[in-house]
């Protein structure tokens, strides 16, 4: 379920006063392949409920380069909403999801082993809470770079 940036905050402050352990997680999510299901479902398995931070596409552009996203944010929401292991889906435009995690206040913050507590400037946020990190082992050979260097190849 996509929820408008300026609602999630309260969202969070209702799923923490009725006990849930929330978790964040965020990215691009482009286009979706078995790494980010896979992903996804362990994020989820870390609490109750998981909410993704979901890059607006100027934010791709951003991080990405000016060829990305391929689906447009609403269209990479609906799709990332529709799995089992999301719950909620909000979307922000920061080059880091640092302000959209200060308003969510995740229990547990989830991100691909590609990055370190000293590469991820929101860690410092959650931790200052006491919230814990968490880092999830990408899927070998599964990205969405890869797919469109495949397309690329073989079109």
């Amino acid at each position: 379920m996509l929820i408008a940036s300026n609602d999630i905050e309260k969202l969070c402050e209702i799923l923490h006063r009725a006990g849930q352990k929330i978790v964040f997680t965020n990215g691009c999510f482009d286009i979706l392949h078995a790494g980010h299901v896979r992903y996804l479902n362990k994020a989820r398995s870390f609490g109750d409920c998981l909410v993704l931070g979901l890059n607006t596409d100027a934010s791709v552009r951003e991080n990405k380069g000016l060829t990305r996203p391929i689906n447009s944010e609403f269209d990479r929401a609906e799709v990332v909403g529709a799995l089992k292991a999301v719950d909620y889906v909000v979307l922000f435009g920061e080059k880091t999801a640092e302000t959209i995690i200060a308003k969510v206040r995740p229990d547990v913050y989830v991100k691909g082993g590609d990055y370190t507590l000293d590469t991820l400037p929101e860690a410092k946020i959650v931790q200052s809470y006491g919230g814990r990190v968490e880092f999830v082992n990408m899927v070998e050979g599964r990205s969405t770079t890869n797919i469109i260097e495949k397309i690329k190849q073989e079109g």
